[in-house]
């Protein structure tokens, strides 16, 4: 790491790599079609800006940056979150950081090395060839959610506050500004004046727009309403349900958002019509028989032969080609999705940065460009600009003949201008996404020997007790109360009641819903569906017991490869993997072994060994470990790797049922690829994604998400 003093950018006052002064123009970064394109001069030979912020010499240092003269510092892996470290980095919170782990396990499955330079110094970005499948398109909706989702229901609740005129100065400021401008034709340059303030300076943030928490606030009213989970037990979620970790109560209904549409969908194409059922009484078999909503099989087309309709591709002949345009537009709608959270996280982390990345370089950047808008504003009139949007509307739409002979020239003399004129390679170059954040603090634990521990696991469910409300969570200005309610009202909103969360605006709904698993009407305990369900779930059990003890028989002999590969994937039950930094149990074509990621070589190495190790000082999870005693299997160079893909134990098919069965976890493998074309599969791994992050983060690869 760099020692001496590093000199600060005299317009910003941020030192460090990607701080330069052209960094402060959302010019191309790089061209990421060519090879031989350099990446940002500061970065010291690094491979990308992420590797050169991690490896560089930070100001403010967390456990994770201290010198010390172990081969791998132990941090608390393992460890109850109040045992470890904190902080673990300097410039974030523990719970920040478990919270972007956490998301970025869910979020990378597949990452490849690429040899060309990244766009925007940063590696980890979305191949434009990403795979589709499901599970990604469930993850990239979840994650829109999370971003996009509660950041603008977060604005809508804001403006209903300003719009209730509650909080009555702040809101008579607003006007009087607005009006005032608008008199002396102003909109524009107030506009622009208020976003460069925003951008340029956090605290006109709080200023402006006080924080609350927004599930306290109505989106009708703009006052205080009772969370929708009945407690005020998280502040960044929109049910404010509890949560054991910061974001989890998020996670969870960015969970249940893509259940519920799942759910309405299922409904609607089985026909489910509660308000046309015929009268009954609860004693009657229908008000015991289960969903048919639970079970998705073909359920369309059973509704259809009920109404004596012809469902085959024989009659239909717009089954097929309808299928198939809908699949085969899931993979652009899916990278589209992706880019709009990716951006939508570069603007955040642009606006609210994360050490190790620079404070006021991005800001300036943003606001330089708002800069030319404001001044034009200032001598162009409402005339004028009218009158230019409707020549540019009418330009666009006669305009093609001039337009494609234009877009064909730019195509023959620059090929790609498309990819170097992308937001992140320009006005958002050097800004990274929460996964290219994560891989950032991660590359910084790895370059100083001490692997950041993994989200604590914690198995106990949240009390539902409301958490605790600062400042920072609830303002207001202007010397008002915050959301001009009183602290009673504040208390009897922030308190645990159990009714709230099953109110719904009507019968109708509290019928679409009843047979959902939170129902405020849930099947009779030991009535006719329950026992259905038990029966079914009892003999799957058993045969899956059957099953598993068969493969396991196959794969020990020898009688398949394919269930070789899933030997212990179903751990014992209440079983708990605990292992890392440095060892990962796992099994290599069926052999119980252990995975060891040693640092004492000039290049860090990945090996698989059946023997026990020997350490030579430590606890056996830090100390140093003595690869020639291992006997490993097969040892590769972590800079050798060129693919990682994460695999799972079974089939997803099976995966459920074994879920639903026996509930327990499946344990999930990884595969890597090497430079000379070698892959290695290991099953059964325990720690599978603390396995992963470490591997990814541990090299000089530039990585691309697949």
């Amino acid at each position: 790491m760099a020692s001496e003093k590093k000199e600060s950018n005299a317009l910003t006052g941020d030192s460090g790599p990607g701080t330069s002064i052209k960094n402060l123009l959302p010019t191309p970064a790089v061209d990421p079609t060519n090879p031989t394109s350099d990446n940002d001069t500061q970065m010291g030979g690094a491979p990308s800006l992420s590797h050169a912020l991690a490896t560089d010499d930070h100001e403010e240092k967390g456990h994770a940056q201290q010198d010390h003269e172990k081969e791998v510092l132990n941090l608390g892996w393992n460890e109850p979150k109040e045992e470890i470290a904190a902080p673990l980095v300097g410039g974030i919170d523990n719970e920040d950081l478990w919270l972007l782990v956490r998301r970025f396990n869910k979020q990378v499955y597949h990452l490849k090395a690429v040899e060309y330079p990244v766009p925007g110094g940063l590696d980890l970005n979305i191949a434009d060839e990403d795979e589709f499948s499901p599970d990604k398109m469930r993850a990239s909706i979840e994650r829109l959610y999370m971003t996009i989702g509660i950041g603008c229901l977060a604005a809508v609740k804001h403006i209903a506050r300003l719009r209730s005129w509650r909080e009555t100065r702040r809101t008579a400021c607003f006007a009087a500004a607005y009006f005032i401008a608008w008199l002396f034709d102003f909109i524009v340059p107030l506009l622009t004046s208020v976003l460069i303030t925003l951008i340029v300076y956090p605290r006109s943030r709080h200023i402006l727009f006080p924080p609350a928490p927004v599930a306290l606030v109505d989106s009708k009213h703009g006052g205080v309403q009772k969370p929708k989970s009945g407690v005020l037990a998280s502040h960044d979620s929109a049910t404010g349900a509890p949560e054991n970790h910061k974001g989890e109560a998020t996670e969870q209904e960015a969970s249940n958002f893509v259940n519920g549409i799942a759910t309405v969908a299922l409904s609607s194409a089985a026909g489910k019509h509660p308000q046309g059922d015929p009268d009954s009484d609860d004693d009657s078999a229908g008000a015991d028989a289960p969903d048919p909503t639970a079970v998705a099989h073909k359920m369309t087309e059973a509704k259809d032969k009920a109404q004596g309709e012809k469902t085959s591709a024989k009659h239909d002949k717009t089954k097929v080609p309808m299928e198939t345009a809908m699949w085969t537009k899931m993979r652009p709608i899916m990278h589209a999705l992706g880019d709009m959270a990716d951006n939508w996280e570069r603007v955040a982390n642009a606006l609210s940065p994360t050490p190790p990345f620079p404070r006021d370089t991005h800001r300036i950047r943003l606001a330089g460009t708002i800069m030319p808008v404001l001044g034009v504003s200032l001598f162009v009139t409402s005339y004028m600009f009218t009158k230019g949007l409707t020549f540019g509307i009418g330009f666009g739409f006669f305009g093609d003949p001039v337009i494609s002979r234009g877009l064909d020239w730019l195509n023959r003399t620059i090929p790609d201008w498309p990819k170097l004129l992308e937001l992140r390679n320009t006005l958002l170059k050097g800004i990274p996404t929460n996964a290219q954040l994560t891989i950032t603090l991660l590359r910084i634990g790895e370059a100083n020997k001490a692997p950041l521990p993994p989200p604590p696991r914690i198995d106990q469910p949240p009390p539902s007790k409301p958490a605790e409300l600062t400042d920072a969570d609830l303002r207001a200005t202007a010397g008002e109360p915050p959301l001009n309610a009183t602290r009673s009202e504040l208390d009897a909103a922030i308190q645990h009641d159990p009714t709230t969360k099953h109110e719904t605006s009507g019968s109708d709904i509290d019928k679409a819903k009843s047979t959902s698993s939170d129902s405020a009407t849930p099947q009779k305990k030991g009535g006719v569906g329950s026992k259905i369900l038990g029966f079914f779930k009892g003999t799957t059990k058993g045969a899956v017991k059957t099953a598993i003890g068969t493969d396991t028989i196959r794969g020990k002999t020898g009688i398949s490869h394919h269930a070789r590969d899933r030997l212990g994937v179903v751990p014992p039950p209440h079983s708990h993997p605990t292992a890392g930094p440095v060892e990962f149990k796992a099994r290599y074509k069926g052999q119980k072994g252990t995975i060891y990621l040693s640092t004492t070589a000039t290049a860090p190495l990945l090996a698989f060994s059946t023997g026990v190790s020997t350490f030579t000082e430590g606890d056996g999870k830090g100390g140093k470990t003595e690869m020639e005693d291992l006997h490993a299997l097969w040892s590769i160079p972590v800079d050798e790797i060129v693919e990682v893909r994460k695999i799972g134990g079974y089939g997803w098919k099976a995966k459920l049922v074994v879920g639903w069965s026996l509930d327990r976890e499946v344990k999930d493998g990884l595969e890597i690829v090497v430079r000379d074309g070698r892959k290695v599969k290991v099953t059964a791994v325990g720690l599978r994604d603390e396995l992963f992050n470490r591997v990814v983060a541990m090299g000089r690869q530039r990585w691309e998400s697949w």
